[in-house]
């Protein structure tokens, strides 16, 4: 997708002029290629043809220098191969993928083409330690360039082909044993084999503990069974009830120091608290709980037992279960209460598991609870660091920023991290969205820039968060939840002083989508941030635009940026005077429009004899519709039947009238300059119908 890209700004600068009132800078800033190899296939005829197919992240086309003195090879188009004859010997290849701003990376690679079969095999196959069932294999030989991987779980089955040296992984469908074969292959025509039995299998048991569950105050939380708060008193996890006759077992397992409940073989079993102990979780609002299994229990029912005025009533909840993972399960305490089961003197629950008497289940983080109350709704919405100069800095006192704030080349250096979220539940929950990178600090072992977050400072905290209006206060509860800069505190500064479970922040309003936060990390450290509404922010595509009334504003051809097909000359912009004067109006509350006016061009599909006529539903203006634009994946999506961009017959599916109307169309955009961009459709198989879109 990034190729696709790239390939589409390509398109767009096509058809800018090239005055100097055009700003193409943000081409410059993309980076070189990354990741560049190349996969090597040779032919097993003693030729000594090799086909050598490029790979990169960003790159627009590649050069190989072969290694054997041969002249360069001409630019290779992404997914493409070359063929190269080589006398036998060993090649250092040299790969060089060019973006679109013509920066590139080179790397080199070891070819060695023999005509000698492969020797001194050496194959590795392990069971993944993290995927169950997953089988990684490694192939290493003397004179070799690839191999392939009969993992013979199917009769007939394709197999899977690596670079030697590098890993070939793949997942079962069952555990078992199966003959996995290996065949190693040089550039002569006989290949070496290795065959194994090999059992494969299946994990069953977590490698990692559940999600921790987020700070809460005590009396919003009443816990059974958790490390992060305080349990019932006296509770039994393990009565029986004379379930181990039926092969039922039960113990408390140990996870690194994390112990959690094991139920094995579970047909069904509970949990009782202290003989004359109950406990009213009528104020609560759920039952949580996290649950994993390996897969042989594809379900949980959850049952309550009352014990109100000495008579039993139970009711159970069933919840299903997700293979190899911790399933996050939070209860409605309605869905109990709806069943007429009063849950004043909860005194027993009880897990029953399906299949019966044949799954293995581990529980841990059992309590009921209730969103904090009496929250503002204020705060409630997500929020971001606003996008200027000053709105990250630090200083000595609330509204001084002088020992370091964040200029307008910082916020576009770290835009991984301006575009991170906080988002304040109206259920008195708190989420850090980070998306797959943000602003990762030395103390984090990155380097600061851009990269993967790290935990717990990764977005992976369950937390919550108690705003005090009266005081100027929001406290964000849970390990690894912060605003602004993971490491600023109440206690000061990663990695300084340890991770706090929870922050309190100064919060003040500057208007209804604008706040003030800072926390004092340490004596006179203020860190502060001017965070606004996500929502209230204008999405950048919001306005009115129309086709640009140029040559080859409109086309179609095989790939973006080719309008070989067909393309909109002047004499064609003119003729179609009545169309290019056809606009597309983006409101900024997400609403959307196709303004025809009395004429646009109607083509002979739609009933008309391509020329200016009048417009045809349901392409004439008349539809409700709205739009979704991405940013992040370059994508805007219209919402209707009846509406769209460019040309009304272009969508997903193909082309009308050979599809049905489409209800919704995703185009790919990409911005030339705050008031121009560039749209295309691929409209079936290889079809894209592009345009160039001014705001007016």
């Amino acid at each position: 997708m990034k190729i696709f890209k790239y390939t589409l700004l390509l398109f767009s600068l096509f058809f800018i002029s090239c005055s100097e009132d055009d700003n193409t800078d943000y081409v410059n800033s993309i980076a070189a290629p990354t990741n560049v190899s190349a996969k090597v296939s040779v032919t097993q005829d003693n030729t000594g043809v090799v086909n050598i197919t490029p790979i990169a992240e960003g790159a627009t086309s590649y050069t190989v220098d072969f290694g054997d003195g041969s002249e360069v090879s001409e630019a290779i188009k992404p997914g493409s191969t070359v063929a190269h004859t080589y006398a036998e010997g060993s090649y250092e290849v040299a790969i060089t993928a060019v973006g679109l701003n013509g920066k590139k990376t080179t790397v080199t690679q070891t070819i060695e083409v023999s005509f000698k079969s492969p020797e001194n095999l050496v194959v590795t196959i392990a069971n993944d330690e993290a995927v169950s069932k997953q089988v990684n294999v490694t192939a290493n030989a003397d004179f070799a360039l690839s191999y392939k991987v009969y993992f013979g779980e199917t009769e007939a089955e394709e197999p899977l082909e690596a670079a030697i040296g590098e890993s070939i992984s793949y997942t079962y469908q069952e555990a078992g044993t199966y003959t996995i074969k290996v065949v190693v292959m040089s550039a002569a025509i006989a290949t070496t084999d290795y065959e194994e039995e090999f059992v494969v299998t299946a994990i069953v048991q977590p490698l990692s503990s559940a999600a921790t569950p987020p700070s809460r105050n005590p009396e919003d939380v009443i816990s059974i069974y958790s490390a992060a708060y305080d349990d019932v008193a006296g509770t039994n996890y393990f009565p029986d009830w004379g379930q181990g006759g039926q092969g039922s077992g039960w113990t408390e397992f140990d996870l690194n120091g994390d112990t959690m409940l094991q139920y094995i073989n579970l047909s069904y079993q509970g949990i009782a608290l202290a003989d004359g102990t109950s406990i009213d979780v009528s104020q609560m609002e759920y039952l949580h709980l996290d649950v994993w299994t390996s897969g042989d229990a594809t379900n949980l029912e959850i049952s309550l037992i009352n014990n109100a005025s000495g008579v039993v009533t139970e009711a159970p909840v069933a919840s299903s279960l997700s293979a190899g993972e911790w399933a996050t399960i939070d209860i409605p305490l309605s869905d109990y209460t709806d069943q007429g089961l009063t849950v004043s003197e909860i005194f027993q629950l009880k897990f029953v598991g399906t299949p019966w008497a044949e799954g293995t289940v581990f529980i841990d983080n059992i309590y009921f609870y209730k969103a904090p109350s009496n929250i503002p709704t204020g705060l409630v919405g997500t929020w971001r660091l606003a996008e200027e100069a000053g709105s990250l800095g630090v200083g000595p006192s609330p509204g001084d920023i002088s020992w370091f704030n964040c200029d307008a080349d910082c916020v576009a250096l770290r835009a991984c991290y301006y575009d991170d979220t906080y988002v304040f539940g109206a259920d008195g929950s708190f989420t850090n969205n980070l998306g797959s990178e943000s602003w990762i600090e030395g103390w984090q072992g990155g380097s600061d820039a851009c990269g993967a977050p790290v935990a717990p400072h990764d977005g992976s905290s369950a937390a919550t968060y108690t705003y005090n209006e009266a005081a100027g206060t929001v406290t964000v509860n849970g390990t690894g939840a912060y605003i602004g800069l993971a490491k600023a505190n109440n206690q000061g500064e990663l990695p300084n002083v340890a991770v706090p479970s929870a922050i309190t922040y100064n919060v003040s309003f500057l208007d209804a989508n604008t706040i003030s936060v800072y926390v004092e990390a340490g004596s006179g450290v203020f860190w502060q941030y001017k965070l606004v509404r996500d929502g209230a922010v204008v999405s950048p595509i919001a306005g009115t635009w129309k086709l640009a009334e140029e040559a080859g504003s409109l086309g179609v051809g095989p790939a973006p940026g080719d309008i070989s097909w067909f393309n909109c000359d002047a004499d064609c912009v003119g003729l179609r005077a009545c169309y290019y004067d056809d606009t597309y109006v983006f409101g900024t509350d997400g609403s959307f429009a196709n303004n025809l006016g009395a004429e646009t061009w109607v083509e002979g599909w739609q009933g008309g004899s391509d020329a200016c006529g009048t417009p045809v539903a349901p392409h004439d203006g008349s539809a409700t519709a709205t739009y979704n634009y991405d940013a992040a994946l370059g994508t805007v999506t219209i919402s209707g039947t009846g509406a769209y961009i460019g040309l009304a017959k272009a969508n997903n599916k193909g082309e009308l009238p050979n599809v049905a109307v489409p209800s919704e169309i995703t185009y790919t955009v990409s911005f030339i300059d705050a008031n121009t961009m560039s749209v295309y459709v691929e409209a079936g198989s290889g079809v894209f119908w592009q345009y160039k879109l001014v705001r007016i």
